[in-house]
């Protein structure tokens, strides 16, 4: 019997209509277009303005894309995973109430958090459930409405990121195609460098706290870019060696968006040409867990079967980590 391996059989992707432009920001924070652009490679990103609608809203919109390309009856989706660092709601799953609106009333679900790496690690647990035999179609969402953790008074973090929601089918393969490998790392000790203290169980949120704007997130960028520059241009090049593979091999880097330097360093590092870089960071900012599959939406088109694709992210905590993956399907 041929090995199963979970492999990519479907995209979907969404973002929000409202677009927020550097332009704008320079009516709202002290910045300019110049600095941003020169600095991060962001010329404007997405935003969810529409009160009462979070996280779930970007999720449903992205499955519901996937679901519609790929013709998919939605009750044969087993299991739906929404990878996530802005949840609807405490204690009430978002990816419950996602499974529902989309009409996978056959799925089990649940909620995956690890930060801008939360959709790297997601594939990682997708493709377990598949490689096991149990399950043969697994649903995985990135997704994150950032800008409701977000001060727009703080110029550190109001001009990087936004919202946004991709989506990924994994289904069993029996070619060899699909997931390969991964490298997944942690360390515990950087979570004070990136993250939003009150609000959590041991910081919970008092009128006093968001009176002074403590439950916005909160980064001290020069830790934060330098461990990202080193810890995701090493895992990418691990894997690679690992894996024997040569730059002439990588028909993607498939990197999270979180700043161009940093894909830059990333794709330097392996010395990759820049045309086989996945990048959309300038329209669409940080979208935390859903760049990834964002990314993937944005290129379906020019994937073709067999293309040997690398992952590769770094988020708060730190959660870090790179994933090597062969293409399923033409698009």
């Amino acid at each position: 019997m041929s090995r199963i391996t979970a492999a990519i059989t479907a995209i979907g992707g969404y973002v929000p209509e409202y677009i927020l432009t550097n332009q704008i920001l320079e009516t709202l924070v002290d910045t300019n277009d110049e600095w941003i652009t020169s600095r991060t490679g962001i010329k404007e990103r997405r935003i969810l303005k529409e009160d009462g609608k979070g996280t779930s809203y970007l999720a449903i919109k992205a499955a519901q894309d996937l679901i519609e390309k790929k013709g998919l009856n939605p009750k044969e989706i087993e299991l739906v995973i929404v990878a996530t660092a802005t949840p609807d709601m405490k204690a009430a799953a978002t990816a419950a109430y996602t499974a529902t609106q989309i009409g996978a009333t056959n799925a089990f679900s649940f909620d995956l958090e690890a930060a801008c790496s939360s959709f790297l690690y997601g594939m990682s647990v997708a493709a377990r459930y598949i490689e096991s035999g149990k399950y043969k179609k697994v649903l995985l969402i990135g997704a994150d409405k950032n800008s409701s953790m977000i001060n727009y008074k703080d110029r550190a973090t109001c001009i990087i990121f936004g919202d946004g929601a991709g989506a990924a089918l994994f289904e069993p393969n029996t070619e060899g195609l699909g997931l390969q490998d991964e490298l997944l790392r942690s360390d515990g000790n950087g979570r004070e460098f990136l993250q939003a203290t009150y609000g959590g169980s041991s910081y919970p949120s008092t009128p006093e706290a968001v009176a002074e704007g403590k439950h916005f997130i909160f980064q001290e960028g020069k830790m934060v870019f330098k461990n990202a520059v080193f810890n995701m241009a090493d895992v990418t090049e691990k894997i690679l060696v690992r894996n024997h593979l040569l730059k002439d091999d990588i028909a993607w880097l498939v990197p999270h968006q979180a700043n161009k330097r940093i894909i830059d360093a990333t794709s330097s590092r392996i010395e990759l040409d820049d045309s086989k870089v996945m990048t959309n960071i300038h329209k669409y900012g940080n979208t935390t867990s859903a760049t990834l599959p964002l990314l993937l939406f944005d290129y379906e088109k020019q994937l073709k079967k067999g293309d040997k694709l690398i992952f590769v992210a770094f988020g708060g905590g730190f959660t870090w980590g790179s994933v090597y993956l062969t293409w399923a399907y033409n698009s």
